[in-house]
């Protein structure tokens, strides 16, 4: 597998490439912005978008969507939970000061146990509510060991804010416990901002799921 994560937008949104190597196929998670770097990227790498997949609906994770699926002819897809902020793109933009993105199609079946494909490459759905109620991690495995995109849910020694239209601290901290914290310690973490980290890492040295 392929794999590019690299930093778009004015809020440093990490958006990841994955590319299956022997079909060229590809999924896009969280295309938040600069559509042209995304684009030039794709087209580096010979590949093909089969799907583009979003942790949660935040302005900054969404923000270059439109152009991205009219361009590659892909799906955009959410959790459904999410699709109420999705509409709320202009309240979002004008609470932020940045643009307003353009809006387009969102399939909501990024259900909990989905398997989005492309190629042989398998990204499994993981439901992980809190930072927004349709918040979602997606979960790949490949020969180097497996890799956890946790959007806003889980950083390197921190985790995601709660006091958004949605939030809830509590289901945070459950998702984070059950479904990411039991995944394999070596699992590589990619995280919505900053620096990846591991499972393993935020188990031992995350400050906030102490006790």
């Amino acid at each position: 597998m392929l794999l590019e994560t690299f930093s778009v937008g004015p809020l440093g949104c990490n958006c990841s490439i994955l590319v299956d190597p022997a079909s060229k196929s590809a999924v896009v998670i969280d295309p938040g912005g600069d559509f042209d770097q995304i684009r030039g990227r794709l087209e580096k790498a010979g590949a093909k978008v089969a799907a583009i997949v979003h942790t949660h609906t935040h302005i900054d994770h969404v923000g270059a969507t439109a152009p991205l699926q009219r361009w590659s002819g892909a799906a955009a897809r959410i959790h459904e939970g999410d699709r109420f902020l999705y509409d709320m793109l202009p309240i979002q933009a004008a609470m932020l000061g940045i643009p307003l993105p353009e809006a387009c199609e969102m399939d909501g079946d990024l259900d909990d146990g989905a398997v989005v494909k492309a190629g042989g490459l398998d990204v499994h759905v993981l439901h992980t509510p809190g930072h927004t109620p349709g918040s979602v991690s997606f979960l790949v495995e490949a020969t180097t060991g497996a890799v956890a995109f946790t959007g806003d849910t889980l950083f390197r020694r921190s985790i995601g804010r709660t006091d958004l239209w949605g939030g809830d601290a509590q289901a945070i901290f459950t998702s984070i416990r059950r479904k990411l914290l039991t995944l394999d310690p070596s699992t590589r973490v990619v995280t919505g901002h900053g620096p990846s980290t591991t499972i393993g890492e935020e188990r031992d040295r995350n400050p906030f799921l102490k006790g």
